[in-house]
């Protein structure tokens, strides 16, 4: 076969080119165009309704009255509810005991929390219990009317006086933290169990406070505040009504 032949028969197999389909812009734009128009529509009724509410408003202003007497008195209820509660919650404060036996029966955690309790019942309004692992020497942090702030160690027993006593190491954990860690004005530990003369005479020595079960029982069962059970308490550090 001739290479002229050969050139021919190629060219009668082979396809043309195929042509690539264009969108038209058109599309895109009539839809676009249809969402502005139903946008459009929607603001229109939308401000159709607003202007309508507004003079049917305008023409029964006695409505708006109403609806402003009706609001005024649901906040004076809730005002009030809320005062009420805020009472009940003082006074439900201010009536906390603790027996000795309730606290001996306690796990030691809620030993913490019910310490805790009884320094938001003298008014310690930001009374937290932080005890668990990594506390460094601080169960309780509060703060007192007078704004000297208290870091409590709580050592609970459960067999109470015939429990361990609390030792001198115990108060030496204390001393170590209490004022250069947390910040203390008044550090002091608190059990329901025996305290050793040791201790007592290392705490007298570095100005720490212990509250022993005697102390504990005074505090827990009646209403005075912890700072006037204890001695050489600092002086306060703001001046406030109960001055």
């Amino acid at each position: 076969m001739s290479p002229r032949a050969r050139r021919g028969r190629g060219a009668t197999t082979r396809r043309p080119p195929t042509r690539r389909r264009t969108r038209r812009p058109g599309g895109r734009r009539q839809r676009a165009d249809d969402r502005l128009i139903v946008l459009l529509v929607a603001a229109a009724l939308a401000i159709g309704v607003v202007v309508t509410l507004v003079n049917w408003l305008l023409a029964h202003w006695w409505v708006l009255v109403v609806l402003g007497v009706l609001t005024v008195l649901a906040g004076g209820g809730r005002l009030h509810r809320k005062r009420q509660r805020d009472r009940w919650q003082a006074v439900r404060a201010q009536g906390l005991r603790y027996a000795l036996s309730e606290l001996d029966a306690l796990h030691h955690t809620r030993f913490e929390e019910a310490v805790r309790e009884l320094m938001h019942r003298d008014g310690c309004q930001d009374a937290v219990r932080v005890g668990g692992g990594g506390d460094l020497g601080a169960d309780v942090k509060a703060t007192d009317p007078y704004g000297r702030r208290w870091v409590i160690q709580c050592k609970h027993r459960r067999n109470g006086l015939a429990g361990s006593a609390v030792g001198t190491p115990d108060l030496q954990v204390l001393n170590g933290t209490a004022r250069q860690v947390h910040g203390a004005d008044v550090a002091l530990i608190v059990t329901n169990g025996r305290v050793t003369a040791p201790a007592v005479t290392f705490a007298q020595q570095q100005r720490l406070h212990v509250v022993d079960r005697h102390t504990l029982a005074l505090w827990a069962t009646g209403s005075r505040p912890l700072w006037e059970l204890l001695r050489a308490v600092p002086p306060p550090r703001r001046a406030t009504g109960l001055s």
